[in-house]
C-alpha cells in the first residue's frame, strides 16, 4: 500500500514538474532534436518505456545534447531509460519531425539489434519497461510511438 502511495506522490511530482519544465521550453527553446531508438531484444522483441509524466507505451529516446552525436545521445538515453548492458548491430532510419508540447521536433530514428538490458529497480522518469513482439504491442500505446514505428517501417 505503502509503495503504491509513494509511486503515485512521484508520478504526480514528476509530471508537473515536467509540465513546467515544458512551458519554459516553449519559450527558450521553441526547436528541439532528439533521438530515440527502435531497440530489439534478441528474440526480436521491441523495447518500450512507461514513462511517469506521459501517457502510453513510448520508445526510449530523448534529447540531443550540445556537441553530442546523434548515436551517442540514443546510446545514452537507451542506457538511462532501460539499463541497456549491450547492443549488436545500429543503424540510423529515418528522421522524423513533430510537435510535441507546441515546438518543432526533428528527431532521429534508431534501430538497435541484439540490446540486452536490465532494468532499474526505480527511476524517477520511466516508470516500466518491457519488450513486446511488433505483432502484439500493448493497447495503450502512445500515438507518437504508433507514427515513429511506422515511419521506420515497423508498422
Amino acid at each position: 500500500m505503502l509503495y503504491r502511495l509513494s509511486r503515485r506522490a512521484i508520478r504526480i511530482a514528476v509530471t508537473a514538474f515536467q509540465a513546467v519544465r515544458r512551458s519554459v521550453w516553449r519559450v527558450t527553446t521553441p526547436e528541439r532534436e532528439g533521438v530515440h531508438g527502435i531497440a530489439f531484444t534478441p528474440s526480436g522483441k521491441v523495447i518500450l518505456v512507461r514513462l511517469t509524466y506521459a501517457k502510453g507505451w513510448r520508445l526510449p529516446g530523448g534529447g540531443v545534447k550540445t556537441g553530442e552525436g546523434g548515436e551517442a545521445a540514443v546510446l545514452r538515453e537507451l542506457r538511462q531509460e532501460i539499463g541497456m548492458t549491450a547492443w549488436g548491430a545500429i543503424r540510423s532510419e529515418s528522421p522524423f519531425s513533430h510537435r510535441p508540447d507546441h515546438k518543432r521536433a526533428s528527431d532521429t530514428l534508431f534501430v538497435l539489434q541484439d540490446v540486452i538490458y536490465r532494468p532499474r529497480r526505480w527511476s524517477l522518469e520511466v516508470e516500466e519497461v518491457g519488450a513486446f513482439a511488433l505483432d502484439r504491442l500493448p493497447t495503450n500505446i502512445a500515438p507518437v510511438t504508433a507514427k515513429m514505428l511506422e515511419a521506420a517501417g515497423f508498422r
